[in-house]
């Protein structure tokens, strides 16, 4: 039964990664995602159903448009992929609870942010007004406590990132800051400062890998939305665990 909900949670996780793929690469461009069909951006050919299957479809084309014969880029399916392991971690970490809906929110608006900032180094405010009420009401519904912790949690988030702007004069992004107010209401205090130190360090060890390999240089414009999600992403199932061992070895 257990693999059974596995697969589900996967199999969901994939479609919805598939249509994160679209919202993130429309909306930042003002375009509808809701009544446009999915469509090659290069050749503009409209996609039938089976060129939208997710992962297979990109399997079964080798990688390529099936009208123009351009390269598919690899973001669509990794994407998928991921988002289909993080439903399925949701599973594992919160059963079927509350919370677990919770994290499927989080899980979505950290994929898309990916998409948009990885893509367009931005993070649209459309996307985050969009899921700010419905964290607000799911985090009303699974409370942290103490009750307040919410609340310090977005503030925290929003004032750090404001203090780097203003110290690094525009060294980070005000979308970055307001996606850490967002998120401070899912963690509260003092998780979201490990949500801070996590993003951080994945930047900080990618950029130089990036460096070593040369593709980029320190002048480049690097997003660091991608590097927010994906420590968002480890505190929401690992966090508890690693601030357990972070404290056994005080």
């Amino acid at each position: 039964m257990e693999i059974a909900y596995y697969s589900l949670f996967f199999i969901l996780g994939t479609i919805f990664g598939s249509f994160f793929n679209v919202v993130g690469l429309r909306v930042p461009k003002g375009k509808s995602f809701t009544t446009d069909r999915s469509y090659c951006p290069n050749c503009q050919k409209q996609l039938t159903w089976y060129e939208l299957i997710p992962i297979l479809s990109y399997l079964f084309q080798a990688g390529k448009c099936r009208g123009c014969g351009k390269t598919i880029g690899k973001l669509y399916p990794t994407l998928e992929l991921l988002t289909g392991l993080f439903f399925a971690l949701s599973y594992w970490r919160f059963d079927l609870t509350m919370e677990l809906v919770l994290s499927l929110i989080v899980v979505s608006l950290a994929i898309i942010i990916i998409v948009t900032d990885y893509t367009y180094t931005l993070i649209p405010n459309k996307i985050l007004l969009f899921f700010l009420p419905i964290l607000i009401i799911a985090r009303i519904v699974t409370p942290l406590n103490p009750w307040w912790s919410p609340i310090v949690g977005s503030m925290t988030g929003f004032g750090l990132l404001l203090l780097i702007i203003i110290v690094s004069k525009g060294g980070m992004g005000a979308g970055d800051m307001k996606y850490f107010a967002v998120l401070g209401i899912v963690f509260g205090f003092p998780n979201i400062l490990l949500v801070f130190f996590l993003s951080t360090l994945y930047g900080a060890v990618i950029n130089i890998g990036l460096l070593a390999l040369k593709k980029v240089t320190r002048k480049s414009k690097v997003p660091f939305g991608p590097y927010i999600s994906f420590a968002a992403l480890t505190v929401l199932f690992f966090g508890e665990q690693i601030i357990n061992w972070y404290l056994s070895l005080i």
